[in-house]
């Protein structure tokens, strides 16, 4: 993979803004879901087969943190693809905030703790900073969240 995407397992990838230059890349990776944290569309490419896009605009914003549910609905769509055994990237405009808060709450349903996800994805990210104030809580309050549903 190129260096603007970091693979933090073999199902789970963390992207900037991805080209439409790396989409064989992540065909060949076995990625079929992508889910876009930012309201820029991603290339036409995305939107073929066999990726399928999911669009979750948010900001990367401490005023505005990232709605729990738009963290559960990206975790509800990547879990089936994830059983199937196919991968899913998560991107944001850097691969820094957003997408890294979505891919850790995946790692979260998975059955991680907020800490090894955290964690798992610095190690994995050079440029991830799941420690943010306003992206930590919103990790943190999913992982609560999601054990209690």
């Amino acid at each position: 993979m190129s260096s603007p995407i970091s693979q933090i397992t073999p199902y789970l990838y963390i992207a900037a803004n991805p080209r439409r230059d790396v989409a064989d890349q992540l065909q060949e990776a076995g990625v079929h879901l992508v889910i876009s944290m930012i309201a820029i569309r991603p290339s036409l490419r995305f939107f073929r087969h066999p990726f399928r896009i999911l669009i979750l605009p948010t900001f990367d914003d401490p005023r505005l943190p990232i709605p729990i549910f738009v963290l559960q609905r990206g975790v509800k769509a990547a879990l089936p693809v994830i059983e199937r055994g196919e991968a899913a990237l998560v991107y944001c405009r850097e691969g820094r905030h957003r997408s890294v808060a979505m891919a850790c709450c995946i790692l979260i349903a998975k059955g991680m703790t907020a800490d090894e996800a955290m964690t798992l994805v610095t190690e994995k990210r050079e440029i991830a900073d799941p420690h943010a104030p306003h992206i930590e809580s919103q990790i943190r309050l999913f992982e609560r969240s999601w054990k209690e549903s």
